[in-house]
């Protein structure tokens, strides 16, 4: 089975080529799919670093969040209470080297675009607090990842494990802000939670499908998640497929591939029975 999904994906290269008003499409969610890595990879590593370097400010801890500017990838972590303050910052360069990460305890007040981040990843809090859309689950957690762009204002919230071993793929949620950072609209993005194991004898390649109310293409906390756990789990490709199309993720490279669903399914018929009379 790996070895026919693996000829379909170099086949498909050259077939998708000319999906024109795909391509553009399927850009704008790789991109924002790898804002959300960027962000998270900040997070992941900047937890680490500051509970190792100011552990006694762990109990000061109000919550944290992440964001990318023309220097950096930052991870702010701020104080408890009605007015919190920045107590520490994580500061990385492009590769997430650790070792060359700069960690910075020093209190200060939030500049504008932090005050605007928290304010409105407190709000995506509260709202999950208050409405039963967002669904929880024994042993796993929600992550709210703020994301400002221009005029853009997000709050993506995923569903996070909090045991090794397996990958959490939906219960996700988007909630978006005006330039006032007044709640505009919110939504959940999978209406469904699958859970994907990894391990020695994991599939190189894995797969999850889309209801038609998540839409035709792979989502940008799909990417998000696939690069973060993709060399952890050692796969090689991720495969979505929704009612119209299918979207090919190489978890080498970081590029994705998107054809409709007749063309997928005439391309592994056909490559089905080539592997028949191999």
């Amino acid at each position: 089975m790996n070895k026919i999904l693996t000829i379909l994906f170099t086949c498909i290269l050259f077939s998708a080529a000319a999906q024109d008003k795909t391509e553009k499409e399927t850009a704008l969610i790789v991109e924002e799919g790898k804002k959300l890595y960027r962000s998270e990879m900040a997070s992941w590593y900047g937890t680490d670093i500051f509970l190792a370097k100011f552990a006694s400010r762990r109990a000061d801890i109000g919550g944290y969040f992440s964001y990318t500017d023309s220097t950096a990838a930052k991870c702010i972590f701020f104080s408890k209470g009605d007015h919190p303050k920045v107590i520490g910052t994580i500061s990385f360069d492009s590769t997430y080297n650790v070792n060359t990460a700069i960690a910075d305890g020093t209190e200060r007040e939030f500049t504008p675009y932090e005050q605007d981040l928290c304010t409105i990843r407190q709000k995506a809090f509260d709202e999950i607090k208050s409405d039963e859309m967002f669904k929880s689950y024994e042993h796993m957690n929600f992550n709210l990842v703020p994301l400002i762009d221009g005029h853009e204002k997000k709050v993506y919230v995923f569903t996070g494990p909090e045991d090794n071993g397996y990958v959490i793929i939906g219960n996700d949620y988007l909630l978006t802000f005006d330039k006032k950072n007044k709640l505009l609209k919110k939504k959940s993005l999978h209406k469904n939670i699958l859970s994907i194991p990894y391990g020695k004898d994991e599939e190189v390649v894995s797969m999850h499908t889309h209801l038609p109310e998540t839409g035709d293409y792979i989502t940008a906390t799909d990417i998000c998640t696939l690069m973060l756990y993709e060399k952890i789990a050692s796969w090689k490709q991720h495969i979505v497929i929704s009612e119209d199309y299918v979207c090919l993720w190489d978890c080498k490279t970081n590029q994705l591939v998107a054809l409709t669903r007749k063309a997928w399914d005439n391309i592994y018929k056909d490559q089905k029975e080539r592997h028949k009379q191999e």
